[in-house]
């Protein structure tokens, strides 16, 4: 049996689109037919509460997973209004790993550990890493089979993005090292804009064939969608967003049929 896998979608720069790529591609990969689990691993909690959990309704989330206080199936919760989108939210309580686990033996593979036995129940896991490089990413990067990049068409995030390889390399060499990067996604894009031009061809040189056909343009509806606790496919599913995410969509899937994944 074909055992599901783990995809971190890191990024330390904030407000690259992250979130919104982590969300949206679980959703139109599980529109796709694939049962798709998010693990929202960032104390925010923006998956969380993009996907409509109520934090004050939580009785589990990550954070009682990491502390073994429940196991990850007693915090899962299935998307509303769809049969195959399922989430591991998590709470502000989740800020306190880092202090918590920094002493504790193996404190990188508690992830790892965590998700081992839920691969057999879901095609993929989706792994919402906070903004930064710290303890949850590197747990995320070492229970993850590749990691998606989602990168804004701007100057200064070409500069994080060095920054974040450089920790996939360190992670790979380190503690996982089968780990890879699936692709970098080109978020925010505007066509009228030249330095989004310059951005994304200077990516394409660098990393050639790592980056993502499929290109995310600023959409209003995508900024609204969290903010009605849902996903853009079921907020406007006729929006550029929708369509543009779901256009990656179908290129991840056809990525991992490729490689004899699926």
């Amino acid at each position: 049996m074909r055992r599901g896998r783990v995809y971190a979608f890191a990024n330390q720069k904030g407000g690259v689109g992250k979130t919104t790529t982590a969300v949206n591609l679980a959703s139109a990969v599980a529109q796709l037919g694939y049962k798709v689990l998010v693990v929202d691993s960032d104390p925010q909690g923006n998956a969380s509460s993009g996907l409509g959990v109520n934090v004050a309704e939580m009785e589990h989330h990550l954070y009682h997973c990491y502390m073994n206080e429940a196991a990850a199936g007693e915090a899962i919760r299935q998307v509303g209004g769809s049969g195959n989108l399922y989430v591991l939210p998590t709470h502000i309580d989740l800020i306190g790993v880092e202090v918590e686990l920094v002493s504790t033996v193996k404190r990188e593979r508690f992830l790892s550990e965590m998700l081992e036995p839920l691969k057999d129940s879901y095609d993929f896991l989706f792994v919402d890493c906070p903004p930064s490089l710290g303890l949850l990413t590197i747990n995320a990067l070492t229970a993850s089979d590749a990691v998606v990049i989602p990168l804004q068409c701007e100057y200064f995030a070409l500069e994080g993005l060095s920054q974040l390889v450089r920790t996939i390399r360190l992670v790979k060499n380190s503690y996982n090292p089968t780990l890879t990067i699936e692709g970098i996604v080109l978020t925010m894009y505007d066509r009228r804009n030249r330095l989004t031009h310059q951005v994304a061809k200077e990516v394409k040189q660098h990393f050639k064939k790592e980056v993502f056909e499929a290109v995310i343009p600023r959409n209003v509806r995508l900024s609204e969608c969290p903010s009605h606790g849902q996903t853009i496919h079921a907020y406007d599913k006729r929006s550029v967003g929708a369509l543009s995410y779901l256009n990656l969509g179908r290129e991840f899937v056809q990525n991992q049929k490729d490689r004899g994944v699926l």
